[in-house]
């Protein structure tokens, strides 16, 4: 993502730009050539006053009861998100959650893939999943450096995250996704993404409860 074009765009606004993004896309080859922020927030879970306010960060996107051009989203908030541009990750981690990622590896993305991928388990190393073999931990600099890589997705345990964070943001990590939900303790110049799989299911099952509850009242 280019600095800058988002320098001034609040960050929440362009945490959710992925979002509206892929959404637009999927609309896009639906058919839908035209929407409205209601029906977009129908689409995305987001307030339509949200996304009013987000789409006003970059310009005249919409017009009064036109709605939106579905295809100028599409072009707009991918020069911003650069998906045209090759965008290449390490992956530290080959559990069955590395795994899983290995095998997908973004295929709906052509332009989005993992490259890399470190284990300290002697006997995953040296494996080879969907074209990318896992290497030990003392390559992972090298090996990052080479291939001019700034993003990481670390799927390893709570206990091993700070260490293994610390490694990436020393050999030249920038941005990284992690899938442990403890926080860790990094220079302010990384951005650093928690992603709990548990939390994120105990929440839809509250709003399953909630939603049932609102029916049977």
């Amino acid at each position: 993502m280019t600095n800058q074009k988002t320098t001034r765009i609040p960050r929440m606004t362009l945490s959710r730009l992925p979002l509206y993004y892929r959404t637009l896309c999927n609309l896009a080859d639906e058919g839908t050539r035209r929407i409205k922020s209601a029906d977009l927030g129908t689409a995305t879970q987001v307030e339509p006053t949200t996304i009013r306010r987000d789409f006003s960060y970059f310009g005249e996107l919409g017009r009064s009861g036109y709605g939106y051009d579905v295809g100028h989203l599409i072009r707009i908030f991918g020069e911003i998100l650069e998906v045209d541009e090759p965008q290449y990750l390490a992956l530290v981690g080959v559990g069955n959650l590395g795994r899983a990622l290995l095998k997908n590896n973004f295929r709906r993305n052509p332009n989005m893939a993992i490259v890399c991928a470190f284990d300290a388990d002697p006997g995953v190393i040296g494996e080879e999943i969907n074209q990318v073999i896992v290497q030990p931990m003392a390559e992972l600099g090298a090996t990052i450096a080479s291939l001019q890589i700034n993003t990481a997705i670390s799927t390893v345990p709570s206990h091993s995250l700070q260490q293994v964070s610390a490694k990436l943001v020393d050999n030249g990590i920038r941005s990284i996704l992690s899938f442990a939900p403890e926080p860790v303790i990094l220079p302010e110049f990384v951005n650093m993404r928690y992603l709990d799989l548990t939390s994120e299911v105990l929440n839809l099952l509250l709003l399953s409860e909630r939603g049932q509850a609102a029916v049977a009242k």
